[in-house]
Formats: structure tokens, sequence, C-alpha cells
């Protein structure tokens, strides 16, 4: 099973629908269900999805190989979107260890979870909010 916060799936169809007829493809991160300050009825250790990462350095990806874009340890998911309505992985898709794909209209009701062969995992979607973070002074 796969957890992502609301509010992150709010923004990624949000994200989907600006882009449409073009796709979106984001990488996402996790945060540990300990982190959260509300009990969120997970183990601590679960993952729940939280952020994504806008694709930065990709000329540097091509020249050097190195993903500068994802933290290390991150990024182990995906967000994709197919405007042609194909709720699935295809060939042509960036893959993950798991793979959120989502569809027009982009609600909450179009979008589904797969894993790298693409066979369908469960989407729970929970009411939390993730820790807040600051930037070291």
């Amino acid at each position: 099973m796969i957890h992502v916060t609301r509010d992150l799936l709010t923004v990624l169809l949000g994200q989907a629908a600006e882009r449409d007829p073009a796709e979106t493809n984001l990488r996402l991160s996790a945060t540990p269900a300990g982190d959260f300050e509300s009990d969120t009825g997970l183990d601590p250790e679960t993952p729940i999805l939280t952020h994504f990462t806008p694709d930065v350095a990709e000329s540097v990806n091509a020249v050097f190989g190195v993903d500068l874009g994802t933290p290390a340890g991150h990024g182990g998911t995906r967000f994709l979107s197919h405007p042609d309505g194909f709720l699935g992985v295809s060939r042509t898709d960036d893959l993950a260890a798991v793979v959120l794909v989502a569809v027009p209209p982009y609600d909450h009701e179009s979008v589904a979870a797969f894993d790298r062969s693409g066979d369908g995992v469960e989407l729970a979607v929970l009411d939390a909010i993730p820790p807040e973070e600051s930037l070291p002074e």
C-alpha cells in the first residue's frame, strides 16, 4: 500500500491539469509516519508521500550522469500524468519503484498507483499534515 497526503495529491493533480495537454513528470519524496505531529495510525517507519521535487539540473544530468535534483535517498516514486487517458504504466514512462498516474479530469478518482512492472498498488490518501520544515540558518 502507498500512502500520500491529500494536500500533496491535490497539488499534483493541479499541476497535471495546468500542464495538460502536456505530460507531467515529477519525483516524489516521503516522510516517515513517525515524524508527523499527529497520529497517522501507521507504523512510525511507514513512508508517506509528502513532497515533490521539480526536475532541475537536467543539462548537468545529461553531461555527468548524476541526478543532482533529487536528495540522496529520496525520489523512489514518480507522479506522471497521461493526458491521453491511459490509467496505467507505459513503456515510455520514466519508471520508479512506485508510479502514481493521473488522467483527465485530474481529480482524486482519476489517479492510481502502480509498481515498476505496471501492477496496481493500493493508494491510501491521508488527511495528515507533514512536519514543518525550515532551512538551516
